[in-house]
């Protein structure tokens, strides 16, 4: 029997890919809608209260009462080195711990980065760290980006960077972390001598090898050394702004060495955040063009509310950020006897911009009197956009009872996120009916 199914039209919120929450969890508060102040380019308010986890007493958070802010699968944390290690050799896994069991509560995995420092003096390096080496001082009302100098500083943080990998690397809810460069909030606005930097990055490649990484598309030249030791993707901050959009990140992504976005997730995170991109008039039609032409998976614009009338415009982003798998046909036989093989072929198309970075389990089932599941070899991963032709084969045991059974198909489930196909059909948990299949004696 040859099948076509019909494609589900809308957004489907699956694992790994759309829209991040930020220093939040799914459904959480968005914080308050903050204006910017033009003349100045910067905001009005104090950015350093939006950058760190968790959100600082006093904070407004009002945002739902706002504007919108679509469903999200994904947890973007960022965490101070002084929470992490408050004193030398003294790790405060707990924070950690509680951060993955609450995306995993609100079935979220998590993109994460731990931060040397940020730009005030509540957000500082750990205070043990200054009884070692000289550090900038931070005044209120200015934003120093200065890091230690002393070669030591790189070489402690990087000891904070091996502890995280060694108790988290294997953590299903940590799905990628984000590369600290040093500098303020890890993203390499400073310079620090090339091996220093390469020293750092070997840590992340031996500390983190079963995690997903990606880096800062400001640091071509890092992103090209990790690669060849580690699958990495990038992270481009400062999506929206004229002149990231089209003069910074096409000379980035140009001087790459490899179509990264192939084998590992690419992150864009927004100059200010959209409903500012609103008020400055920016086009956000170009924006999500250049976005998804560049492979975008996830997307992180802070939390803050999005203003209604551009909820069909990201609606339309959100469709095809990522991966999104379309069963287009299925052909398997209408009956068979049990102790038999049963041949099933399907196409499958890649509707979205990008693969699937994790190797979930491709699963096919019959239900019925008795119930059979088979985890095939099929490696997801390799669907890159496009159309896809797969065909597995199973035994149906001999002891089956003879009847009617569903044929059924799923993609992850269990202790995994399960991926859903983007079809109108029949689900049963999990699964997603491909059609009946009669079992003879």
């Amino acid at each position: 029997m040859k099948k076509t199914l019909k494609e589900k039209k809308g957004v489907i919120y699956n694992p790994y890919i759309g829209f991040t929450s930020f220093q939040h969890f799914r459904g959480e508060a968005l914080y308050s809608d903050c204006i910017t102040n033009r003349s100045s380019g910067v905001a009005s308010c104090e950015t350093e209260n939006y950058e760190c986890y968790p959100v600082p007493v006093g904070v407004e958070e009002k945002g739902r009462e706002q504007g919108y802010y679509p469903d999200t699968t994904v947890a973007y944390i960022r965490i101070l080195w002084k929470e992490f290690e408050p004193e030398q050799g003294e790790y405060n896994y707990d924070l950690i711990e509680d951060v993955l069991n609450k995306a995993k509560q609100k079935g979220q995995t998590v993109m994460f980065r731990l931060m040397p420092h940020s730009t005030c003096a509540r957000d500082d390096v750990p205070d043990w760290l200054k009884l070692i080496m000289p550090c900038p001082e931070r005044p209120d009302g200015m934003r120093v980006k200065a890091s230690p100098t002393d070669p030591r500083y790189l070489k402690l943080f990087s000891k904070a960077i091996e502890k995280l990998g060694e108790r988290f690397d294997v953590n299903n809810t940590l799905d990628c972390v984000d590369v600290a460069l040093g500098g303020a909030w890890g993203e390499g606005s400073q310079s620090f001598p090339e091996e220093d930097i390469r020293a750092l990055m070997d840590v992340y490649v031996r500390a983190f090898p079963h995690t997903k990484l990606i880096g800062q598309l400001s640091n071509t030249s890092m992103l090209n050394y990790i690669s060849e030791k580690h699958k990495i993707g990038w992270r481009a901050d400062g999506t929206g702004c004229p002149r990231h959009m089209n003069e910074i990140f096409p000379k980035h992504i140009a001087n790459m060495k490899k179509e990264f976005w192939k084998t590992a997730p690419v992150s864009f995170e927004s100059y200010w955040w959209i409903s500012e991109w609103y008020r400055q008039g920016w086009d956000i039609d170009s924006i999500i063009e250049k976005t998804l032409k560049w492979h975008i998976s996830t997307f992180n614009t802070k939390s803050f509310p999005i203003q209604y009338e551009w909820r069909e415009k990201i609606e339309y982003w959100l469709e095809r950020m990522g991966y999104r798998f379309v069963i287009r046909e299925v052909e398997f036989p209408d009956n068979i006897s049990a102790g038999k093989t049963i041949k099933v072929l399907f196409k499958i198309e890649n509707k979205g911009v990008a693969p699937i970075y994790n190797k979930l389990p491709l699963k096919i089932r019959i239900k019925g009197e008795k119930t059979k599941e088979y985890i095939t070899d099929v490696d997801i991963t390799k669907w890159l956009p496009g159309e896809h032709t797969e065909t597995v084969y199973f035994d149906v045991f001999d002891d089956i009872l003879h009847g009617k059974y569903e044929l059924q198909i799923a993609i992850g489930g269990d202790k995994n996120p399960n991926v859903q196909f983007a079809n109108e059909g029949k689900t049963d948990g999990d699964y997603f009916t491909l059609g009946e299949l009669l079992i003879k004696e």
